[in-house]
């Protein structure tokens, strides 16, 4: 696995992009669930999207190192 991604000469690291991918995925995800009402019946909907982040970015990392290595 690249830990690190050349970006016009400049050296990102491969988290930076993972968390980019699951910012995107937690927010159109949050708008489904507001969409269907599921904030309702959660209890802080602030913690909730953070650890859905948390969990998505998880989850791309080590699928990554899964299919990439």
């Amino acid at each position: 696995m690249t830990y690190e991604i050349d970006l016009f000469g400049v050296l990102v690291p491969s988290l930076v992009l993972w968390s980019v991918i699951a910012y995107l995925l937690a927010r159109i995800i949050s708008k489904l669930i507001a969409r269907v009402g599921l904030y309702r019946w959660i209890w802080h909907p602030a913690l909730f999207d953070f650890s859905l982040f948390v969990c998505l970015v998880a989850s791309l990392v080590f699928t990554s190192k899964e299919f990439f290595s």
